[in-house]
């Protein structure tokens, strides 16, 4: 039931998108801050504690409401907690606003207000981009931001949810990746902020439960879009460049649509409605020896991304109808 699960829970999305500061992330954010300053005192096993309670916890809750929904009703309401929890998890309408006030406002012409949008989204001073550049800079965070809030949820609920976990996967993913970026924003916001331990342990920790779901990503670009070229560019960002999670994905994007982009560095600030939207800009070696970047490749990059929800959610309904059928 999975993937009747995933369907709902991106239509609710599409159709009422999670509002900021909805009280769901308003109590996680709260969560996510006292477990900081109550279980951190600047030693590792101390951070590695205070991780724990920000992301397991929760996750367990999740896991146990699941498991007394499935074990009370077989199946019907398990599989409405696992749309409710998805829907909170997912979301696509959490940036895409960003996303399409930019490129109207460059359709238009106005790069003055394309680049107050940017800056508005980046929480960074833009004032000095090309046009070429404001359009690099809105496909790397749309790229990153679409991986973020729904390709990576959805890769590790499929997996945890097909050995009966429900949708821990989607709450631990995305906890893992908030809880970072609150952190170092607490760090310039707070008068007693977590320790560098903690926001160390929360980094690396990121990047392990992302190395997956950042590759997954990047097999569905090439697939969706110009699969050799985007291979390819994959391997030579991988012999000449530092690798990060984030750097495998543009990389397979540049490739995919023969764009030349950049890369993308860690989320440091942030916004604080708990969901990240792929802020926070580096540009570092250019990712491929593509076309400069236009207007036009904002509608082509939408398209991509939506080429690979699709192949993605056939490939579960086909692998949900096998398991029906075996």
């Amino acid at each position: 039931m999975s993937f009747v699960a995933i369907l709902i829970a991106l239509l609710l999305e599409q159709a009422r998108p999670v509002g900021r500061g909805n009280t769901v992330h308003s109590a996680l954010r709260y969560w996510v801050g006292w477990c900081g300053r109550t279980f951190d005192a600047g030693k590792p096993y101390q951070a590695g504690l205070a991780w724990s309670a920000a992301v397991l916890l929760p996750a367990l809750v999740a896991l146990t409401v699941y498991w007394l929904l499935a074990g009370l009703t077989d199946w019907p309401l398990a599989v409405v907690w696992n749309i409710l929890v998805l829907y909170h998890c997912l979301g696509f309408r959490q940036f895409s606003h960003h996303f399409t006030d930019i490129r109207d406002a460059l359709e238009a012409g106005n790069e003055a207000q394309a680049r107050e949008r940017l800056a508005h989204w980046q929480h960074g001073d833009v004032n000095d981009l090309p046009r070429s550049e404001i359009v690099r800079q809105v496909v790397e965070h749309s790229v990153i931001a679409a991986h973020r809030h729904v390709f990576g949820s959805l890769a590790w609920f499929s997996v945890l949810a097909a050995f009966g976990f429900g949708p821990v996967g989607a709450v631990i993913y995305r906890l893992a990746e908030f809880v970072p970026r609150y952190w170092a924003r607490e760090k310039s916001t707070r008068i007693r902020p977590v320790s560098e331990a903690a926001q160390q342990v929360a980094s690396d920790l990121w990047h392990l439960l992302d190395w997956l779901p950042a590759r997954i990503t990047a097999v569905g670009f090439a697939v969706t879009g110009s699969f050799e070229e985007a291979i390819d560019n994959w391997r030579q960002y991988e012999r000449r460049a530092r690798v990060t999670n984030d750097g495998v994905i543009l990389a397979s994007t540049a490739g995919a649509i023969n764009l030349r982009l950049g890369t993308v560095s860690e989320p440091t600030m942030a916004d604080a409605n708990g969901a990240s939207d792929g802020s926070g800009t580096m540009r570092a070696s250019t990712m491929n020896a593509g076309m400069e970047p236009e207007v036009g490749h904002l509608r082509i990059v939408v398209g991509l991304v939506w080429r690979t929800v699709v192949m993605w959610m056939v490939l579960l309904a086909l692998l949900s109808l096998a398991r029906l059928l075996g």
